[in-house]
């Protein structure tokens, strides 16, 4: 190794290092701070923070102390640091729809790190990582947990369950290679097995595919996977193991078999009807739909390699899906923010946020779909989630008001999570 090299190995290091390092007493002068239950702003507040919390919120005018490192952000606008509910960050079909298939997981997971902190310089302070062989998502949250690299809070699932044949199996090579993605359980006890294997290696929710899907290899969008049986018995073990459990579902059949197994939340929700969106609410069922990566499909997915049969099947979906969207806001059904990173670049994310205003929210709720929505759809609302005392000092800044025009989170300003400020 060249000495230039050495210290080109060395800057990274310390960036993280850096980084890494917290005053013991932090405190944020705050032009306007976002009450994200009503939606109003506070302003002129002091938010305290020892270590990694928030220890108290006063307004200004009261002594901070002499030791206490200083924020000036008296003329940004302050938020919850966001949650996307629906990530694959070691996903790069932004780049080569078949990179996975030529690249080993050790390499998949270094490109995670990369993505990981693109993820929360957006702003993105939460994720929920569903779908990841391997359990290199796992890995992933471990390291970040650690101080080691730079990325958001991750909620893991390890590797997907799914049906032989299925939107979460390996459909891409022929019989000859034996191809089986490491999720794939048929019947009752078989995913019960999957499901306790998952935990014994450190998930924190189970992902599972009730229905084909856009980018996989000879499903059917809609055409339901799994039976009731199958579903009820992967919902009924995860919960046993206290973890909640994410369903893929774009058909109907697929979404309400999903709903009624109970489980917590339904991923793209592509195909909704009334009645579906009705049993939804009753059983306190979120919605997680990713309604911006339909453009980026469309506009740049034949340049990254993507075969024409998924780009066709994203054509059915698209316009569809945004339907449901709109159906489901109008409704009042529990929505929270999922963007399916990997589908578009990583560190996009904020992109989506428009696209949800678009298509029916308010820009409040579609900012607590990302924030207070997320964390209680993680059980996760007693630390992060909004800006109160006691919880985790996770927040953004920007220059003008959201609640006026929601494209300016699509580049924060500021992002602190945990007490340390990554980027200002």
């Amino acid at each position: 190794m060249t000495r230039f090299s050495f210290i080109r190995y060395l800057l990274p290091l310390t960036f993280i290092l850096c980084t890494g390092l917290q005053a013991t007493n932090t405190v944020i002068k705050a032009g306007f701070v976002l009450d994200i239950e009503s939606g109003k702003w506070q302003k002129n507040q002091l938010i305290f923070i020892e270590g990694e919390r928030i220890s108290n919120i006063q307004s200004a005018g009261v002594t901070i102390p002499d030791d206490a490192t200083v924020i000036d952000l008296s003329k940004q606008y302050i938020l919850p640091g966001f949650m996307d509910m629906h990530t694959h960050l070691m996903g790069y079909l932004d780049k080569d729809f078949y990179a996975g298939l030529f690249q080993s997981p050790h390499r998949a997971v270094i490109g995670g790190v990369v993505n990981a902190e693109k993820t929360l310089m957006a702003g993105f302070t939460a994720v929920r990582d569903v779908g990841s062989p391997d359990y290199m998502d796992v890995a992933l949250r471990n390291s970040i947990n650690a101080g080691e690299v730079p990325g958001p809070r991750i909620a893991a699932s390890g590797p997907a369950l799914g049906i032989t044949g299925g939107h979460c199996d390996d459909n891409a090579l022929n019989h000859s290679f034996k191809s089986k993605a490491d999720g794939v359980a048929d019947g009752p006890w078989a995913v019960r097995e999957m499901v306790r294997k998952n935990v014994k290696y450190g998930v924190d929710l189970i992902k599972f595919c009730a229905t084909g899907g856009v980018f996989s290899k000879g499903t059917k969008v809609g055409m339901r996977q799994y039976t009731l049986e199958e579903m009820q018995a992967i919902v009924d073990e995860a919960h046993t193991h206290g973890k909640i459990v994410a369903a893929h579902a774009h058909g109907t059949e697929g979404i309400k078999f999903a709903i009624q197994a109970g489980v917590d939340s339904i991923e793209h929700a592509s195909f909704l009807d009334k009645d579906t969106i009705e049993l939804a609410k009753k059983m306190g069922t979120s919605f997680s739909m990713d309604i911006y990566n339909t453009e980026y499909t469309l506009s740049k997915g034949a340049e990254n390699g993507v075969p024409e049969e998924n780009i066709n099947k994203e054509r059915q979906v698209g316009t569809r899906q945004r339907e449901s969207f709109t159906m489901a806001v109008k409704a009042g059904a529990k929505m929270v923010f999922g963007s399916d990173a990997a589908i578009y670049p990583h560190g996009d994310n904020g992109k989506q946020f428009s696209r949800m205003v678009k298509f029916g929210m308010t820009p409040l709720q579609a900012i607590q779909a990302a924030t207070i929505n997320a964390a209680q759809l993680l059980k996760w609302q007693d630390n992060i989630g909004s800006i109160d005392k006691g919880k985790y000092a996770d927040m953004v800044a920007v220059s003008s008001d959201p609640l006026k025009d929601i494209t300016v989170l699509e580049l924060v300003d500021f992002v602190m999570k945990g007490g340390v400020v990554y980027k200002q």
